[in-house]
């Protein structure tokens, strides 16, 4: 996996908090976006389930139904996280995985986000709405930019 969106992030939290806020309460920050969901349904409320380093992302849609997203690969609290991220559309070889650090920066926290592996979907792939890859990781980066905002406000 090469191609990766990668958004950074300063909150006024320490990494412990941006960690736990990032991890325990995604269900709360994370937000649906038209060009990104997860399935036609929408995103439903994604949680780690259970948290730590066994666990793994899942949604659960209002119809009770649940979807696991990918599995957590490194949990670090304050530190580090990584979790595979698959679509319901995708076939057996294909998924994306998606890093996070916490990093200290003076009294705030840098979360950065990094988005990879989009270049292994094929550019016809309903994930990919026929985009190029260089502007799918563009609008990509950008929902994830609006999604650490609302992250940001929670963490305060």
């Amino acid at each position: 996996m090469s191609a990766a969106v990668i958004v950074a992030l300063r909150v006024a939290a320490t990494p412990a908090r941006a960690f736990d806020v990032f991890t325990r309460e995604i269900g709360r920050w994370w937000q649906s976006h038209p060009l990104f969901r997860l399935s036609r349904a929408g995103d439903g409320e994604l949680r780690f389930d259970p948290e730590g380093p066994d666990g793994r992302l899942v949604t659960r849609f209002a119809d009770g139904s649940e979807w696991e997203i990918g599995r957590v690969r490194c949990w670090e609290p304050g530190e580090r996280l990584a979790f595979g991220w698959r679509l319901p559309s995708f076939t057996a070889d294909q998924a994306t995985e998606v890093e996070v650090r916490f990093e200290a920066v003076g009294g705030e926290t840098r979360v950065t986000v990094e988005h990879r592996g989009w270049d292994a979907i094929p550019q016809k792939h309903a994930a990919r709405h026929g985009f190029a890859l260089m502007l799918f990781q563009r609008r990509l980066g950008e929902h994830w930019r609006g999604v650490l905002g609302r992250l940001e406000a929670i963490v305060r």
